[in-house]
C-alpha cells in the first residue's frame, strides 16, 4: 500500500519534530566533516568493557569508515526529509523516525568499532531494526513475510559471523580489528583460522545478499520507499562489503578469500542484473540491481593491488548517490500515480517534471555517462581490473553487469519520463511537494557535480583505499581519460541500449523460463525449507517428548558421557598414568560396599518404598565417602538431603497408596541398552578419576587459603573461615537447602499421619500385588 493508496486519518507531526530529526544527521554529517579537516585521520579510543574476555568498546575511524559515517549521516538527512512528505499525516510518522534514528546509530556504531564483538553488537542491532523497518506496514501480509525473511538469513548468517569471529580472536589472540589485520598477513593459515574466515564470509554475505543468499533483498521491497532508499542504497546492504574490506587489509595475499571474493561477487553481479530483467515493479528493478552492484563491489574486494582500494571507495560512494535518488523517483511515482509498473507509466515528464530531472541525472550516473561521478568510478573499476589479476569469469560478468546497468538506468529515467508505451493508465499523475523533490534532486546534483570535479571526491576515495591498503602511496587519478575509455563505454552503451530496446521481449522470455525453473531456485529452496520447520518440530518433539522418564534419562546420560569422553579423549590417548595401588581405608571402603550393596538391591526389589529405601543406601554411601575425603559439611548436606528426599519419597507413596491413584508399570527386570550406557558411562567416570588421582596434588591454593585466613578474615580455624567468609554465599545456599528440606518434609510427615476424609482402610501388601508380581 502506497502513501496515496488510501486515506490517511489526519494525524500530523509538529513542524518541530521533523525539525529534530532532520538536524540530528545533519549536525553529525557537519561535525563529521569539520572534524575530517582539523584533525588527521585515523581517530582511535578506547574504554573497557570485558576485560577478561578482551572485549572492549573499542572505536577507530580512517578513511573507509570516515566515507561510511558520510553516506550513512548524509543519505540519511535526505531520507528523513523524504519521510517526511511521504508520510505526511501518516500515524506512524512517529514510529518510522524513531527507527530510522536508532537504525543510523547501529550503523554508525558498526563502522566505527574497532573490536569484533562491538561490531557484532551493532551488526545484529541492523538486523532486528531493518525487521522491524521492512515489516513497517506490519498489517499487510506482505510486509510481514518479507521482514521475517530478511531477519531469517540475515540473523543466521549473524549467527555464523559470530562464530568466524571467535574463532579468529581466540586462534590470534585479541578481538581488536586493528591488531587483527596487522596480524593476519603472517599468521599460519590453520584449518581452525580458515574456518573462521568461511564464517565470517558467510555472515557477510548473507547481509549483503550475496549469491546464494540474494533473494531477500528484492523481497524487502515491501518496505516503504524511505526505507528502501536508505538500508538499500547506502547502509544496511553494504555493511557486510564494509566488513570484508575492513579485513581485505589482512587477508589480501590469500588465494582462498580472493577466489571466493571473485568468483561470487561476479555471479551476484552477472545473475543480479539478469533477473531484473524479469521484472515489471520499478522499485523491485531497482532492487536487482543493486543487488549486482553489491556483488561487483564484493569482486573489487577481491582484487590486488592501490587501485582495487579506490574503486571500491568510488563506487561504494557513486551507487548511493545515484541509487537513493532513485529509490525517492520510484517511490515519487508511485506516490503520484498509485502504481509502480512500468507497463501503465509512460511519459511523465509534463506532469511531475522535478522528478524526471531527478531520475535523468541519477540515471546517466548509473549508466557511467561521461561528466557523471559514475563514470570516474566505472573508470577505477576498468583499472583495477586490469591490474589486480582478476579471473577470467569477472571480467564477463562486468560486461554483463555494465550493459544491463545501463538498460535499468534506461527504463528508470527514459522509459517512465520520455517515452509513451501506448496504454498509459496515469492520466491524475502529479508531481510531489518539496519534500519529496528536494532529496533526489539534491543527491543527483551532487553526483553531477562529484562527476564535474572529482577533485572534491578525491580525498575520501584515497582514504578508503588506503585503508584497504595499508602501506600503500599512490593513489590512482579521479581524472579518468577520454579516448580508450570513450571506446569501451561506447561498446557498454550499444550493448545496454540493445537490453534497453528489447526489455519486453527478454522480459516475456526470462519470466517464461523462471516461472518453469522456479523450483530450483534460492527462494524455493528458502520457501521449501521453511515450509518443513513445522514437520520437523513435531517429529523432533514426539521422539523427544514421548512422556518416559526412562528415556529422557537414556539420551540425558548418553550426552554427558559424550561430552565427558570428548573432553577427557587427549589425556586418555596420550596413556593411561594409573594412581600408586594403595589399600583403601576402613571408611571409604565401606563407603563403597555400602553404594555398591544399594546400588544392586534398588535394581533387584520390585516394591516401589523397598527400591526407595535401597537407593537411600547409594546417598549414605556417598556421604561417608565424602566424610573420608576430609569435607565434613558436604557429608552432613549429603546425609541431611537423602534423608529428607526419602522422607518426602516415602510419604508421597504412602499417600497414593491409601488414596487408591497408585499404578503398577510393567517393567522388564534386565535392559540391556541400560546395562551398556550404565558401564560405558561408570567406565568413562573411572577413567578420568583415575587420571585426576594420578596428577600430583597441588598445594598453592591450600597454601593461599592458610596464608590469607588470618589476614583477611581474622581467623584461625581455615574451615571456618572458607565457609563464613571465602564462600559465605555457597554456605548460606547449602543452610536454605536444609531448612527448606525439613520444612517440607515435617509438613508431609504430619500429613501422613492422618487419615484422609473419605478414603478407603489401607490395604496389606499382599492385596496391592497384581497377578504379575510387578508393585504399583
Amino acid at each position: 500500500m502506497t502513501p496515496s493508496a488510501a486515506p490517511r486519518p489526519a494525524a500530523r507531526t509538529p513542524a518541530w519534530v521533523v525539525a529534530a530529526f532532520v538536524a540530528l544527521p545533519l549536525m553529525a554529517l557537519a561535525a563529521l566533516v569539520g572534524a575530517l579537516r582539523l584533525a588527521p585521520l585515523p581517530w582511535q579510543f578506547e574504554t573497557a568493557w570485558v576485560p577478561a574476555l578482551d572485549i572492549a568498546l573499542a572505536w577507530r575511524v580512517d578513511g573507509l569508515s570516515a566515507l561510511m559515517l558520510l553516506m550513512i549521516t548524509g543519505v540519511g538527512t535526505a531520507v528523513f526529509v523524504y519521510a517526511g512528505g511521504y508520510f505526511h499525516g501518516h500515524p506512524g510518522q512517529r514510529r518510522l523516525y524513531l527507527l530510522l534514528s536508532l537504525f543510523m546509530a547501529a550503523m554508525v556504531g558498526c563502522v566505527s568499532a574497532d573490536n569484533l564483538y562491538t561490531l557484532f553488537l551493532f551488526w545484529e542491532a541492523t538486523s532486528l531494526l531493518s525487521f522491524l523497518l521492512v515489516g513497517f506496514e506490519h498489517e499487510r501480509p506482505a510486509s510481514r513475510r518479507s521482514a521475517q525473511q530478511a531477519l531469517l538469513v540475515t540473523g543466521l548468517g549473524g549467527l555464523a559471523l559470530l562464530a568466524g569471529f571467535i574463532l579468529i580472536a581466540q586462534t590470534l589472540g585479541t578481538s581488536r580489528i586493528s591488531t587483527l589485520v596487522g596480524l593476519l598477513p603472517t599468521a599460519e593459515r590453520s584449518p581452525v583460522l580458515i574456518a573462521g574466515m568461511l564464517l565470517v564470509l558467510v555472515g557477510a554475505f548473507t547481509k549483503s545478499a550475496q549469491f546464494p543468499f540474494h533473494f531477500w533483498l528484492p523481497n524487502a521491497m515491501a518496505a516503504p520507499t524511505p526505507v528502501s532508499a536508505y538500508l538499500h542504497s547506502a547502509t544496511m546492504v553494504k555493511l557486510g562489503v564494509y566488513l570484508l574490506a575492513r579485513l581485505d587489509a589482512g587477508l589480501d595475499g590469500w588465494g582462498l578469500w580472493e577466489q571466493l571474493l571473485q568468483g561470487v561477487g561476479s555471479v551476484t553481479a552477472a545473475w543480479g542484473m539478469v533477473l531484473a530483467l524479469r521484472e515489471r515493479d520499478l522499485k523491485r528493478i531497482l532492487a536487482w540491481s543493486t543487488v549486482a552492484t553489491l556483488g561487483t563491489l564484493v569482486a573489487l574486494v577481491g582484487l590486488r593491488g592501490e587501485g582495487a582500494g579506490a574503486a571500491v571507495g568510488a563506487l561504494l560512494l557513486a551507487h548511493a548517490l545515484y541509487k537513493a535518488p532513485l529509490f525517492f523517483v520510484a517511490g515519487n511515482v508511485d506516490h503520484g500515480t498509485g502504481t509502480r509498473v512500468i507497463d501503465r507509466l509512460g511519459n511523465l515528464r509534463h506532469a511531475m517534471p522535478w522528478t524526471a530531472t531527478a531520475a535523468t541525472l541519477a540515471g546517466a550516473s548509473m549508466a557511467g555517462v561521461p561528466l557523471s561521478f559514475g563514470y570516474v568510478a566505472k573508470d577505477l573499476m576498468g583499472e583495477a581490473r586490469a591490474a589486480g589479476e582478476a579471473l577470467a569469469f569477472a571480467a564477463w560478468a562486468n560486461t554483463v553487469f555494465s550493459a544491463i546497468a545501463v538498460a535499468v538506468a534506461g527504463v528508470a529515467a527514459v522509459r517512465v519520463f520520455w517515452l509513451h508505451p501506448g496504454r498509459n493508465e496515469t492520466p491524475q499523475a502529479h508531481e510531489g511537494s518539496i519534500a519529496l523533490v528536494l532529496p533526489p534532486l539534491g543527491l543527483a546534483l551532487l553526483g553531477l557535480a562529484l562527476g564535474l570535479f572529482p577533485h572534491l571526491a578525491a580525498p575520501l576515495v584515497h582514504g578508503a583505499g588506503m585503508a584497504m591498503v595499508p602501506g600503500a602511496t599512490a593513489a590512482p587519478p579521479l581524472a579518468p581519460g577520454l579516448d580508450a575509455e570513450l571506446l569501451s563505454y561506447g561498446l557498454t552503451f550499444g550493448l545496454g541500449a540493445a537490453v534497453f530496446l528489447s526489455w519486453d521481449p527478454l522480459h516475456q522470455r526470462l519470466d517464461a523460463a523462471a516461472q518453469k525453473l522456479h523450483r530450483y531456485s534460492m527462494l524455493a529452496h528458502y520457501e521449501r525449507l521453511l515450509a518443513a520447520v513445522p514437520g520437523w518440530a513435531a517429529r523432533s518433539t514426539r521422539a523427544l517428548q514421548h512422556g518416559r522418564a526412562d528415556g529422557y534419562m537414556t539420551r540425558a546420560l548418553g550426552a554427558i558421557g559424550l561430552a565427558l569422553t570428548l573432553a577427557a579423549w587427549p589425556l586418555l590417548s596420550a596413556g593411561l598414568p594409573l594412581p600408586a595401588p594403595a589399600a583403601p581405608g576402613l571408611l571409604p571402603a565401606g563407603a563403597a560396599l555400602l553404594i555398591g550393596i544399594g546400588a544392586v538391591a534398588s535394581l533387584q526389589l520390585r516394591e516401589r518404598l523397598a527400591q526407595l529405601l535401597a537407593a537411600g543406601f547409594v546417598g549414605w554411601g556417598s556421604a561417608l565417602m565424602f566424610l573420608a575425603a576430609g569435607a565434613p559439611d558436604v557429608a552432613l548436606t549429603q546425609w541431611v538431603v537423602e534423608t529428607v528426599f526419602v522422607i518426602v519419597a516415602a510419604s508421597v507413596l504412602r499417600v497414593l497408596r491409601r488414596t487408591g491413584r497408585s499404578q503398577a508399570i510393567a517393567e522388564p527386570r534386565w535392559r540391556v541398552g541400560a546395562l551398556v550406557l550404565a558401564l560405558a558411562l561408570a567406565t568413562v567416570l573411572t577413567l578420568i578419576w583415575l587420571v585426576v588421582l594420578a596428577q600430583p596434588f597441588d598445594p598453592s591454593l591450600s597454601e593461599w587459603l592458610g596464608a590469607h585466613s588470618l589476614v583477611a578474615a581474622q581467623g584461625r580455624n581455615v574451615v571456618n573461615v572458607i565457609l563464613v567468609d571465602f564462600r559465605a554465599l555457597d554456605t548460606l545456599g547449602e543452610i536454605s537447602v536444609v531448612m527448606l528440606s525439613l520444612l517440607a518434609a515435617s509438613a508431609l510427615l504430619r500429613h501422613a499421619g492422618r487419615p484422609s476424609a473419605g478414603s478407603e482402610p489401607e490395604r496389606t501388601m499382599d492385596a496391592q500385588l497384581p497377578a504379575n508380581g510387578v508393585d504399583p
